[in-house]
């Protein structure tokens, strides 16, 4: 009696740590899942503001002549607006890397991998939207005040500081290190058959998100394609000077902007998805959390 009761004992204290494994497994997941709603939450959330207050992202194709003087026009309340769009998006960094435990997958390396990359993405994106705290504000000021000879120094910076931070780190090598942790969770969701059609869209809408560094190359590269395949859900391409046609503005700054146009590729207007977004927006963000399950449907 006495060692049949000493093994139901053993037994149940082995069962305990087994069911708080299970309870700590399932907790983790729901915290995964839910910081990945939260941030792309936040993030749609500050950016539809930024988007209806300072035209972005179209805005970001414009010359200096033009984002300077708006920029300097939204005050302190579109700082503040940068400030929380970037840091909501930074949010997204947390559940990433507590992806591979929620998943149970600390022992994959292609995960780890992506993880680490996924992350630094997430690193990249900030940099780039923080420079409109720290590193815009003064070059805008100095543009409004400054006579020619300043405008055109603030203009060279501004250029300078656009492609590298913004173009270079935020959207290239940023979104390049976004698709490739995508593709890789899509590709264990195929592989593992839990939703398998959902890991073959989603690894659609990754082709789709490459196909968006055309219209990021053509900054660099003057004439560099643009696929309208990409600019249908993201952003979609017009000849230089096209955009513009129905817009009403001074001279100068009309001719401002056709020589940025000329200089930095093709402009491209705003568009706004079916559920309310802007196209950029829900391509470039949103649409990876939304294609994993991880999103909520677009309102009807």
């Amino acid at each position: 009696m006495t060692t049949r009761n000493a093994a139901e004992g053993t037994g149940r204290g082995a069962a305990q740590p087994d069911m708080a494994s299970a309870s700590t497994g399932r907790g983790l997941r729901r915290t995964t899942g839910g910081l990945f709603v939260a941030g792309a939450v936040a993030f749609a959330a500050a950016a539809m503001v930024l988007s209806s207050t300072f035209n972005w992202p179209d805005i970001l194709r414009e010359p200096a002549g033009v984002v300077l003087p708006a920029f300097a026009g939204g005050g302190t309340s579109l700082v503040w607006t940068w400030f929380a769009t970037g840091w909501a998006y930074a949010i997204l960094a947390v559940p990433i890397l507590l992806l591979p435990a929620a998943l149970g997958r600390r022992d994959d390396l292609a995960l780890r991998v992506a993880t680490y990359a996924g992350a630094t993405s997430v690193v990249l994106a900030l940099t780039g939207f923080l420079r409109w705290v720290f590193v815009v504000p003064p070059l805008a000021r100095s543009y409004v005040t400054g006579d020619a000879a300043t405008r055109a120094a603030v203009d060279a910076a501004w250029t300078a500081q656009h492609q590298y931070g913004g173009a270079l780190l935020g959207e290239h090598l940023g979104q390049l290190l976004a698709i490739g942790w995508s593709v890789t969770v899509c590709v264990i969701i195929v592989r593992t058959r839990v939703l398998p059609r959902l890991g073959v869209t989603g690894l659609a809408v990754s082709a789709l998100y490459l196909l968006n560094q055309g219209d990021i190359l053509a900054t660099a590269v003057p004439g560099f394609p643009v696929w309208n395949l990409a600019g249908v859900r993201g952003r979609p391409a017009r000849p230089a000077g096209g955009a513009a046609a129905g817009r009403r503005g001074p001279p100068a700054a009309s001719a401002d902007r056709s020589a940025g146009q000329q200089r930095r590729g093709t402009r491209t207007p705003r568009h706004v998805t079916v559920g309310g977004l802007e196209g950029t927006v829900a391509l470039n963000h949103l649409a990876p959390f939304r294609l994993k399950g991880y999103g909520a449907a677009p309102p009807r």
